[in-house]
């Protein structure tokens, strides 16, 4: 049972703090899905810039462990707003019906859902995979996702041996050749691979939305309690957001800089590159370009919901308003990022 009276207070709480000044701003803790690495820079400019701040926000942003860390971080209230996996929060609020939890702004229109393997270890197509080892974190909301992929390219799953691994040893344990390959994202695994010191020539990268994967990504998620008592909380949140998002595409090295301010140890340059890969793969797509950042197509959503549903067993009865609902996005030319 999800705590609904921690998440009302906090809810209440905020409402009698709304955003109406600089002076008072209401405070909005925002959970990631990972590290501070170049795809968390646009909300970081978005509180260098100012842009939070005009919206009334003061925002602080803390890391996650994978695409399903932020999910209960949010349902019970501990997070109001946080960035998750569209499809790991279906199962979830299958499995939790009575969880406050719903997504409100797609992000990641193209998921990047990889499997990242060695070339030099015979990892090139799908069909690789088969008789060679798999390391697979198991919070990954790739490796959530690797049912789908297998159906989809008729893999004979017995053959394959798959690892649990942690995030911090699935890329040295690829690099070292433990295993072949890797489930993640393929901004992260890459790039981390080639701060490893394995050549670029020799990763190899399966994209699971182009090997017959139908599935979104990750979009930001907000607690309906809270979101029903600041609805214009909610919806000053995501214009900032893609306000955020539309800097960091026009000039990804300033969104880096604001990056690195909270994370020193990261190398600019890399993250630099890790960010435009997920602009290029994932957040501005042909989609987005056209109708602006945040909403979904019902006819693909649906498309997604019955291809989870040919790998998993809904207790019960599926439909895209349990999971999104897009009626805080702000005004269409709010959501436009170029």
């Amino acid at each position: 049972m999800f705590n609904r009276l921690t998440s009302a207070a906090l809810a209440a709480s905020l409402a009698v703090f709304g955003p109406t000044s600089a002076a008072a701003q209401t405070e909005i803790e925002f959970a990631l899905d990972w590290k501070f690495e170049g795809p968390a820079a646009p909300y970081f400019v978005a509180i260098d810039t100012g842009i939070f701040s005009e919206a009334g926000l003061a925002v602080n942003i803390s890391e996650g462990n994978g695409s399903l860390d932020a999910i209960p971080k949010v349902a019970t209230g501990a997070f109001p707003i946080g960035f998750a996996d569209i499809n790991s929060l279906m199962r979830f609020l299958d499995q939790n019906p009575d969880a406050p939890v719903k997504a409100v702004m797609m992000v990641y229109d193209k998921p990047p859902f990889a499997i990242v393997g060695r070339k030099s270890l015979g990892i090139e197509v799908p069909a690789d995979l088969e008789g060679r080892v798999l390391g697979a974190p198991p919070p990954d909301g790739a490796w959530a996702q690797f049912p789908i992929f297998a159906a989809a390219n008729n893999l004979d799953v017995d053959t394959i041996t798959v690892e649990p691994v942690g995030f911090p040893t699935r890329e040295p344990m690829l690099a070292a050749g433990e295993v072949a390959s890797v489930t993640g994202f393929s901004f992260s695994s890459t790039l981390n691979l080639m701060r490893l010191g394995v050549p670029a020539d020799d990763i190899s990268v399966i994209l699971m939305a182009d090997h017959g994967v139908a599935l979104y990504g990750n979009a930001i998620i907000v607690n309906t309690d809270f979101a029903a008592a600041n609805p214009e909380v909610v919806t000053s949140f995501l214009g900032a957001v893609a306000a955020g998002w539309k800097a960091a595409i026009a000039d990804p090295e300033t969104a880096v800089a604001s990056l690195i301010q909270r994370n020193p140890a990261a190398d600019a340059d890399l993250e630099t590159e890790r960010l435009q890969m997920a602009i290029d793969a994932n957040v501005l797509t042909d989609y987005v370009i056209a109708n602006g950042m945040g909403g979904v197509d019902a006819d693909r959503m649906m498309a997604a919901i019955e291809q989870t549903k040919s790998v998993y067993e809904f207790i019960n009865e599926p439909d895209m308003s349990l999971y999104f609902d897009a009626s805080y996005l702000p005004a269409a030319d709010a959501l436009m990022l170029q």
